[in-house]
């Protein structure tokens, strides 16, 4: 029987026939055309022109580090000779979503698993599965800063942990509003970081600017019990105060008893302002309002 992905989950169930053992494949940077060079160029400009006092530092740092401003699709041999470098991290091509336990593998292993694709012209602002764009403009900055890097090493772990006790849909919320959706508060201001944020041109503004989400200081506890929408902008956006202490907060719990803690308490929904919370913006929630039929939730 032919090995397709899951129509809804977009996972296969096993390696497809020309994936190693461990999911990877090769880039094959070598067949990637002009055209699709091409796309990686317009979405790395409008991306980098846009960026400078909105992204973090970090990410900033990241982008030049990692070279990204070269033309064309990065190649990920060169790309991880300087990464690997840098903080011990490499970015492997993958043929799709992966299954929970093989990318917690690789991430416990320092190995960040990228699709080796790029979006269509007339999908430049959304796409239902990450691309090479996302996962590499996106992820792989941040790569590049060894706490950021660690922080991925550390919740790589976590996952393998997670499945064990059942407990996967709460520490996916963790990865959901850090790494993909995370802002961080620096000296100059609100920036973002989450690779969601930082690949979209949108939500790079949106996440920032725009007074319809709430923004809220990071809490563990309240994030891992907190819904999050797949299929638009956010409504909740949590704020880091710095790198140092998403390290901390990841490396010294033990998040067992914290799972424990909140597996008879009832999931905050989308928008909602709960007793504890630090509230740094109080959003209307205006976007989300004015958009018809309902918000895909996890």
């Amino acid at each position: 029987m032919l090995n397709a992905p899951d129509p809804e989950t977009h996972v296969y169930d096993s390696p497809p026939a020309h994936a190693n053992a461990d999911w990877t494949i090769d880039q094959d940077w070598k067949s990637y055309t002009a055209e699709e060079h091409e796309t990686w160029d317009i979405l790395y400009r409008r991306q980098k022109d846009m960026l400078p006092g909105r992204a973090a530092q970090a990410f900033l740092n990241g982008v030049d580090i990692l070279n990204l401003s070269k033309p064309g699709i990065p190649d990920f041999k060169e790309l991880n000779r300087i990464l690997m470098d840098a903080t011990g991290w490499q970015v492997v091509a993958v043929p799709g979503l992966v299954p929970d336990d093989v990318f917690f593998d690789h991430l416990a292993n320092r190995r960040f698993v990228s699709g080796n694709f790029i979006r269509q012209r007339d999908q430049l602002d959304y796409l239902q599965e990450p691309d090479i764009f996302h996962d590499v403009f996106g992820h792989v900055p941040m790569l590049a800063d060894q706490r950021f890097a660690d922080y991925m090493a550390a919740y790589g772990r976590g996952g393998q942990r997670a499945i064990g006790f059942g407990t996967l849909k709460q520490l996916a919320r963790l990865y959901w509003y850090t790494v993909e959706f995370g802002l961080i508060q620096e000296p100059e201001g609100l920036r973002i970081y989450g690779a969601g944020i930082v690949s979209s041109y949108g939500e790079s503004v949106f996440a920032l600017d725009d007074p319809s989400p709430n923004r809220l200081l990071f809490d563990l506890e309240r994030v891992l019990r907190t819904e999050y929408r797949i299929d638009d902008y956010q409504q909740n956006y949590f704020v880091i105060p710095s790198l140092d202490e998403l390290l901390r907060v990841t490396v010294e719990t033990d998040f067992k008893p914290v799972y424990d803690k909140i597996a008879d308490m009832s999931d905050i929904k989308i928008a909602d302002i709960v007793l504890g919370d630090e509230v740094l913006t109080k959003g209307t929630q205006e976007y989300a309002l004015s958009k018809s039929g309902e918000a895909v939730v996890v």
